[in-house]
Protein backbone atom coordinates (compact mmCIF):
# COMPACT_ATOMS: atom_id res chain seq x y z
CA UNK A 1 0.00 0.00 0.00
CA UNK A 2 1.59 3.29 -1.14
CA UNK A 3 0.98 5.40 1.97
CA UNK A 4 3.65 7.86 3.02
CA UNK A 5 5.45 7.43 6.33
CA UNK A 6 6.24 11.10 6.92
CA UNK A 7 3.90 13.78 8.21
CA UNK A 8 3.14 16.81 6.09
CA UNK A 9 1.36 19.96 7.20
CA UNK A 10 -1.19 22.16 5.43
CA UNK A 11 -3.30 25.24 6.05
CA UNK A 12 -7.04 24.76 6.45
CA UNK A 13 -7.94 26.26 3.07
CA UNK A 14 -5.52 23.88 1.33
CA UNK A 15 -7.46 20.79 2.41
CA UNK A 16 -10.70 19.73 0.73
CA UNK A 17 -13.58 17.70 2.08
CA UNK A 18 -14.26 14.57 0.04
CA UNK A 19 -17.43 15.08 -2.05
CA UNK A 20 -17.40 11.33 -2.79
CA UNK A 21 -17.67 10.39 0.90
CA UNK A 22 -20.15 7.51 1.28
CA UNK A 23 -21.49 8.95 4.54
CA UNK A 24 -22.95 11.96 2.67
CA UNK A 25 -25.61 9.69 1.14
CA UNK A 26 -25.59 8.38 -2.38
CA UNK A 27 -27.79 11.22 -3.70
CA UNK A 28 -25.44 13.85 -2.30
CA UNK A 29 -22.10 12.67 -3.67
CA UNK A 30 -20.29 13.73 -6.82
CA UNK A 31 -17.06 15.47 -7.77
CA UNK A 32 -18.97 18.63 -8.67
CA UNK A 33 -20.73 18.95 -5.28
CA UNK A 34 -19.53 22.32 -3.86
CA UNK A 35 -17.42 22.31 -0.70
CA UNK A 36 -19.90 24.47 1.20
CA UNK A 37 -22.68 22.01 0.41
CA UNK A 38 -20.54 19.10 1.59
CA UNK A 39 -19.77 21.02 4.79
CA UNK A 40 -23.42 21.74 5.51
CA UNK A 41 -24.31 18.09 4.94
CA UNK A 42 -21.89 17.26 7.75
CA UNK A 43 -23.19 19.76 10.33
CA UNK A 44 -25.10 17.06 12.26
CA UNK A 45 -22.18 14.64 12.50
CA UNK A 46 -21.66 15.21 16.25
CA UNK A 47 -18.85 17.71 15.69
CA UNK A 48 -19.07 19.42 19.08
CA UNK A 49 -17.01 16.73 20.87
CA UNK A 50 -14.16 17.18 18.41
CA UNK A 51 -14.50 20.96 18.57
CA UNK A 52 -14.14 20.95 22.36
CA UNK A 53 -11.04 18.77 22.10
CA UNK A 54 -9.46 21.07 19.49
CA UNK A 55 -10.13 24.21 21.51
CA UNK A 56 -8.87 22.72 24.78
CA UNK A 57 -5.65 21.36 23.26
CA UNK A 58 -5.08 24.28 20.89
CA UNK A 59 -3.49 22.00 18.31
CA UNK A 60 -4.32 19.19 15.92
CA UNK A 61 -2.75 16.07 17.43
CA UNK A 62 -0.24 14.42 15.05
CA UNK A 63 -1.47 10.92 15.92
CA UNK A 64 -4.84 11.94 14.43
CA UNK A 65 -3.28 12.98 11.11
CA UNK A 66 -5.62 12.83 8.12
CA UNK A 67 -5.07 10.57 5.11
CA UNK A 68 -4.97 12.77 2.03
CA UNK A 69 -4.61 12.16 -1.68
CA UNK A 70 -4.07 14.58 -4.54
CA UNK A 71 -6.69 14.35 -7.25
CA UNK A 72 -8.54 16.55 -9.71
CA UNK A 73 -11.42 18.42 -8.11
CA UNK A 74 -13.27 21.47 -9.45
CA UNK A 75 -10.99 21.63 -12.47
CA UNK A 76 -7.58 21.33 -10.83
CA UNK A 77 -5.45 19.21 -8.51
CA UNK A 78 -6.47 19.48 -4.86
CA UNK A 79 -5.51 17.86 -1.56
CA UNK A 80 -8.63 15.77 -0.81
CA UNK A 81 -9.11 14.23 2.62
CA UNK A 82 -10.13 10.57 2.32
CA UNK A 83 -9.96 9.65 6.01
CA UNK A 84 -10.57 12.43 8.53
CA UNK A 85 -13.42 14.40 6.95
CA UNK A 86 -15.22 14.80 10.27
CA UNK A 87 -12.12 16.38 11.80
CA UNK A 88 -11.68 18.68 8.82
CA UNK A 89 -15.35 19.73 8.85
CA UNK A 90 -15.04 20.58 12.55
CA UNK A 91 -12.06 22.81 11.87
CA UNK A 92 -13.80 24.54 8.98
CA UNK A 93 -16.86 25.28 11.12
CA UNK A 94 -14.67 26.49 13.98
CA UNK A 95 -12.85 28.87 11.63
CA UNK A 96 -16.19 30.21 10.42
CA UNK A 97 -17.28 30.69 14.03
CA UNK A 98 -14.07 32.52 14.92
CA UNK A 99 -14.51 34.78 11.88
CA UNK A 100 -18.14 35.46 12.77
CA UNK A 101 -19.55 33.86 9.62
CA UNK A 102 -23.06 32.39 9.35
CA UNK A 103 -24.12 28.77 8.81
CA UNK A 104 -22.27 27.42 11.86
CA UNK A 105 -23.99 24.96 14.25
CA UNK A 106 -24.92 26.82 17.43
CA UNK A 107 -23.04 24.37 19.65
CA UNK A 108 -19.79 25.23 17.88
CA UNK A 109 -20.52 28.94 18.11
CA UNK A 110 -20.94 28.55 21.88
CA UNK A 111 -17.72 26.55 22.16
CA UNK A 112 -15.54 29.34 20.70
CA UNK A 113 -17.41 32.17 22.41
CA UNK A 114 -15.03 34.25 24.57
CA UNK A 115 -12.21 31.81 23.75
CA UNK A 116 -8.86 32.70 22.24
CA UNK A 117 -8.34 30.17 19.46
CA UNK A 118 -4.66 29.85 18.40
CA UNK A 119 -4.00 30.36 14.70
CA UNK A 120 -1.79 27.26 14.63
CA UNK A 121 -4.93 25.14 14.88
CA UNK A 122 -5.90 26.23 11.38
CA UNK A 123 -2.44 26.74 9.87
CA UNK A 124 -0.56 23.60 10.86
CA UNK A 125 -2.78 20.58 10.16
CA UNK A 126 -0.94 17.23 9.95
CA UNK A 127 -1.65 14.77 7.17
CA UNK A 128 -0.16 11.71 5.54
CA UNK A 129 -0.03 11.58 1.74
CA UNK A 130 -1.54 8.62 -0.11
CA UNK A 131 -0.99 7.92 -3.82
CA UNK A 132 -4.72 7.41 -4.50
CA UNK A 133 -7.97 6.73 -2.69
CA UNK A 134 -7.81 3.14 -3.95
CA UNK A 135 -4.60 2.64 -1.95
CA UNK A 136 -6.44 2.91 1.37
CA UNK A 137 -9.52 0.83 0.57
CA UNK A 138 -8.26 -1.97 2.80
CA UNK A 139 -7.75 0.46 5.67
CA UNK A 140 -11.23 1.93 5.23
CA UNK A 141 -12.72 -1.55 5.05
CA UNK A 142 -11.05 -2.70 8.26
CA UNK A 143 -11.84 0.54 10.08
CA UNK A 144 -15.42 1.19 8.99
CA UNK A 145 -16.87 -2.11 7.76
CA UNK A 146 -15.37 -4.68 10.12
CA UNK A 147 -13.54 -2.41 12.57
CA UNK A 148 -14.23 -0.37 15.67
CA UNK A 149 -15.52 2.76 13.94
CA UNK A 150 -18.26 1.16 11.89
CA UNK A 151 -20.32 3.01 9.32
CA UNK A 152 -24.08 2.61 9.27
CA UNK A 153 -25.28 -0.63 7.61
CA UNK A 154 -26.25 1.06 4.32
CA UNK A 155 -22.91 2.89 4.16
CA UNK A 156 -20.97 -0.36 4.65
CA UNK A 157 -23.00 -2.04 1.92
CA UNK A 158 -22.43 0.87 -0.48
CA UNK A 159 -18.67 0.69 0.13
CA UNK A 160 -18.70 -3.02 -0.74
CA UNK A 161 -20.88 -2.37 -3.81
CA UNK A 162 -18.42 0.25 -5.07
CA UNK A 163 -15.50 -2.16 -4.78
CA UNK A 164 -17.39 -4.79 -6.78
CA UNK A 165 -19.06 -2.64 -9.44
CA UNK A 166 -16.50 0.13 -9.89
CA UNK A 167 -13.33 -1.85 -9.25
CA UNK A 168 -14.59 -5.13 -10.78
CA UNK A 169 -13.58 -7.09 -7.69
CA UNK A 170 -14.99 -10.50 -6.80
CA UNK A 171 -16.65 -11.36 -3.48
CA UNK A 172 -13.49 -13.23 -2.52
CA UNK A 173 -11.22 -10.28 -3.33
CA UNK A 174 -13.37 -7.85 -1.33
CA UNK A 175 -13.51 -10.26 1.62
CA UNK A 176 -9.71 -10.46 1.69
CA UNK A 177 -9.31 -6.70 1.32
CA UNK A 178 -11.61 -5.73 4.20
CA UNK A 179 -11.06 -8.80 6.39
CA UNK A 180 -14.58 -10.18 6.23
CA UNK A 181 -16.40 -13.39 5.30
CA UNK A 182 -17.41 -14.02 1.69
CA UNK A 183 -21.02 -14.65 2.75
CA UNK A 184 -21.10 -11.28 4.55
CA UNK A 185 -19.75 -9.48 1.48
CA UNK A 186 -22.20 -11.24 -0.84
CA UNK A 187 -25.25 -10.47 1.30
CA UNK A 188 -24.21 -6.83 1.64
CA UNK A 189 -23.78 -6.52 -2.12
CA UNK A 190 -27.11 -8.16 -2.94
CA UNK A 191 -28.86 -6.09 -0.26
CA UNK A 192 -27.50 -2.85 -1.67
CA UNK A 193 -28.36 -3.78 -5.25
CA UNK A 194 -31.85 -4.67 -4.02
CA UNK A 195 -32.06 -1.24 -2.40
CA UNK A 196 -31.21 0.43 -5.73
CA UNK A 197 -33.77 -1.73 -7.51
CA UNK A 198 -36.47 -0.74 -5.00
CA UNK A 199 -35.54 2.90 -5.50
CA UNK A 200 -36.18 2.51 -9.24
CA UNK A 201 -39.45 0.65 -8.83
CA UNK A 202 -41.12 2.57 -5.95
CA UNK A 203 -41.74 6.03 -4.48
CA UNK A 204 -40.07 5.34 -1.15
CA UNK A 205 -37.78 8.14 0.06
CA UNK A 206 -34.08 7.73 0.73
CA UNK A 207 -34.53 8.48 4.42
CA UNK A 208 -36.80 5.47 4.80
CA UNK A 209 -34.24 3.34 2.95
CA UNK A 210 -31.36 4.29 5.20
CA UNK A 211 -33.35 3.83 8.41
CA UNK A 212 -34.66 0.36 7.54
CA UNK A 213 -31.74 -1.01 5.52
CA UNK A 214 -30.57 -3.33 8.30
CA UNK A 215 -34.08 -4.84 8.55
CA UNK A 216 -34.08 -5.55 4.82
CA UNK A 217 -30.57 -7.00 5.08
CA UNK A 218 -31.70 -9.40 7.81
CA UNK A 219 -34.87 -10.33 5.94
CA UNK A 220 -32.85 -11.64 2.99
CA UNK A 221 -31.68 -14.52 5.17
CA UNK A 222 -35.22 -15.93 5.32
CA UNK A 223 -36.54 -18.48 2.85
CA UNK A 224 -39.83 -16.60 2.66
CA UNK A 225 -38.30 -13.37 1.34
CA UNK A 226 -36.01 -15.23 -1.06
CA UNK A 227 -38.98 -17.20 -2.41
CA UNK A 228 -41.37 -14.24 -2.66
CA UNK A 229 -38.87 -12.07 -4.56
CA UNK A 230 -37.19 -14.98 -6.37
CA UNK A 231 -33.77 -13.83 -5.17
CA UNK A 232 -30.76 -16.12 -5.42
CA UNK A 233 -28.85 -15.22 -2.25
CA UNK A 234 -25.78 -17.04 -3.61
CA UNK A 235 -25.77 -15.32 -7.00
CA UNK A 236 -22.53 -13.98 -8.50
CA UNK A 237 -22.18 -10.17 -8.91
CA UNK A 238 -23.27 -10.20 -12.56
CA UNK A 239 -26.52 -12.02 -11.77
CA UNK A 240 -27.09 -10.15 -8.52
CA UNK A 241 -26.84 -6.71 -10.11
CA UNK A 242 -30.63 -6.85 -10.50
CA UNK A 243 -31.56 -9.32 -7.76
CA UNK A 244 -35.30 -9.50 -8.49
CA UNK A 245 -36.27 -10.78 -11.97
CA UNK A 246 -38.59 -8.69 -14.15
CA UNK A 247 -41.58 -10.97 -13.67
CA UNK A 248 -41.46 -10.30 -9.91
CA UNK A 249 -41.25 -6.50 -9.93
CA UNK A 250 -44.84 -6.18 -8.66
CA UNK A 251 -43.89 -8.36 -5.74
CA UNK A 252 -40.86 -6.12 -5.18
CA UNK A 253 -43.09 -3.03 -4.95
CA UNK A 254 -45.34 -4.77 -2.42
CA UNK A 255 -42.33 -5.95 -0.42
CA UNK A 256 -40.93 -2.41 -0.31
CA UNK A 257 -44.25 -1.01 0.89
CA UNK A 258 -44.56 -3.59 3.68
CA UNK A 259 -40.96 -3.14 4.78
CA UNK A 260 -40.42 0.62 4.40
CA UNK A 261 -43.91 2.12 4.23
CA UNK A 262 -44.63 5.36 2.38
CA UNK A 263 -46.38 8.69 3.01
CA UNK A 264 -49.73 6.96 3.52
CA UNK A 265 -48.65 3.61 4.99
CA UNK A 266 -46.52 2.61 7.94
CA UNK A 267 -44.26 -0.45 7.67
CA UNK A 268 -46.24 -3.53 8.71
CA UNK A 269 -43.70 -4.19 11.48
CA UNK A 270 -41.09 -2.04 13.21
CA UNK A 271 -39.22 -4.48 15.44
CA UNK A 272 -36.22 -6.11 13.73
CA UNK A 273 -36.79 -9.16 15.95
CA UNK A 274 -39.88 -9.86 13.82
CA UNK A 275 -37.80 -10.43 10.67
CA UNK A 276 -38.00 -14.22 10.93
CA UNK A 277 -41.77 -14.03 11.40
CA UNK A 278 -41.96 -11.80 8.31
CA UNK A 279 -40.19 -14.55 6.42
CA UNK A 280 -42.71 -17.12 7.71
CA UNK A 281 -45.56 -14.92 6.51
CA UNK A 282 -44.13 -14.76 2.99
CA UNK A 283 -43.88 -18.56 2.92
CA UNK A 284 -47.65 -18.84 3.41
CA UNK A 285 -49.86 -18.45 0.32
CA UNK A 286 -52.86 -17.54 2.48
CA UNK A 287 -50.95 -14.88 4.40
CA UNK A 288 -49.41 -13.42 1.24
CA UNK A 289 -52.84 -13.24 -0.41
CA UNK A 290 -54.12 -11.35 2.64
CA UNK A 291 -51.21 -8.88 2.54
CA UNK A 292 -51.59 -8.24 -1.19
CA UNK A 293 -55.36 -7.64 -1.15
CA UNK A 294 -55.56 -5.55 2.03
CA UNK A 295 -55.01 -1.78 1.96
CA UNK A 296 -53.51 -1.63 5.45
CA UNK A 297 -52.80 -5.21 6.52
CA UNK A 298 -52.08 -6.29 10.10
CA UNK A 299 -48.82 -8.08 10.75
CA UNK A 300 -50.38 -10.07 13.60
CA UNK A 301 -53.28 -11.30 11.45
CA UNK A 302 -50.89 -12.31 8.66
CA UNK A 303 -48.67 -14.12 11.15
CA UNK A 304 -51.62 -16.10 12.54
CA UNK A 305 -52.64 -17.06 9.01
CA UNK A 306 -49.11 -18.31 8.44
CA UNK A 307 -49.11 -20.25 11.69
CA UNK A 308 -46.23 -18.11 12.83
CA UNK A 309 -47.37 -18.00 16.43
CA UNK A 310 -47.14 -21.81 16.75
CA UNK A 311 -43.69 -21.74 18.44
CA UNK A 312 -44.99 -19.30 21.06
CA UNK A 313 -48.11 -21.43 21.75
CA UNK A 314 -45.95 -24.54 22.05
CA UNK A 315 -43.64 -22.75 24.47
CA UNK A 316 -46.57 -21.68 26.66
CA UNK A 317 -48.07 -25.18 26.84
CA UNK A 318 -44.72 -26.85 27.50
CA UNK A 319 -43.96 -24.37 30.28
CA UNK A 320 -47.38 -25.03 31.84
CA UNK A 321 -46.80 -28.80 31.66
CA UNK A 322 -43.37 -28.43 33.26
CA UNK A 323 -44.79 -26.33 36.09
CA UNK A 324 -47.61 -28.80 36.76
CA UNK A 325 -45.15 -31.73 36.89
CA UNK A 326 -43.08 -29.77 39.37
CA UNK A 327 -46.14 -28.92 41.49
CA UNK A 328 -47.26 -32.55 41.56
CA UNK A 329 -44.16 -33.52 43.53
CA UNK A 330 -45.36 -31.52 46.59
CA UNK A 331 -48.97 -30.44 46.09
CA UNK A 332 -50.36 -33.40 48.13
CA UNK A 333 -49.04 -31.67 51.23
CA UNK A 334 -51.48 -28.79 50.71
CA UNK A 335 -54.74 -30.57 49.80
CA UNK A 336 -56.73 -28.57 52.38
CA UNK A 337 -55.37 -25.14 51.36
CA UNK A 338 -58.22 -23.06 49.91
CA UNK A 339 -56.10 -21.03 47.49
CA UNK A 340 -54.49 -24.14 46.04
CA UNK A 341 -57.94 -25.76 45.65
CA UNK A 342 -59.11 -22.68 43.72
CA UNK A 343 -56.03 -22.78 41.52
CA UNK A 344 -56.54 -26.49 40.79
CA UNK A 345 -60.16 -25.78 39.87
CA UNK A 346 -59.10 -23.07 37.44
CA UNK A 347 -56.49 -25.39 35.96
CA UNK A 348 -59.06 -28.14 35.54
CA UNK A 349 -61.45 -25.86 33.60
CA UNK A 350 -58.62 -24.76 31.31
CA UNK A 351 -57.44 -28.35 30.82
CA UNK A 352 -60.96 -29.50 29.84
CA UNK A 353 -61.21 -26.66 27.30
CA UNK A 354 -57.84 -27.55 25.87
CA UNK A 355 -58.81 -31.20 25.49
CA UNK A 356 -61.99 -30.21 23.64
CA UNK A 357 -59.74 -28.65 20.98
CA UNK A 358 -57.85 -31.95 20.69
CA UNK A 359 -60.56 -34.67 20.84
CA UNK A 360 -58.17 -37.42 19.75
CA UNK A 361 -56.00 -36.78 22.80
CA UNK A 362 -59.08 -36.63 25.04
CA UNK A 363 -60.29 -39.96 23.66
CA UNK A 364 -56.86 -41.51 24.18
CA UNK A 365 -56.69 -40.34 27.80
CA UNK A 366 -60.20 -41.60 28.55
CA UNK A 367 -59.27 -44.98 27.06
CA UNK A 368 -56.21 -45.22 29.26
CA UNK A 369 -58.38 -44.64 32.36
CA UNK A 370 -60.51 -47.66 31.49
Amino acid sequence: MAIGTELSYAKLDELYLDPMNIRLGRNNTGRDVPQEQVLQLMRDWTLDELATSFIESGVFWTHEAMLVTEEKLYGKKQLVVIEGNRRLATLKFLKKAVDGESGVPQKLVDIVKNKKVPAVLFNNIPYVKVDSRQEIESFLGFRHVTGIKEWKPAEKAEFIERLIDERNMSYEEVARKIGSKISHVRQNYISYRLLLQIEQESDITEGQFEERFSVMYLSLRTQGVQKYLQIDIKADPKTAKRPVPKNHLKALSKFALWLFGDEEHLPIFSDSRQVDNFGRILESEEAVEYLERTEKPSFDIALRMAGGDEPEILKLIEKAADNIELALTRVHQYKKTKRIQEAVGRLGIDAFQLLEIFPQIKEKLEGEKK
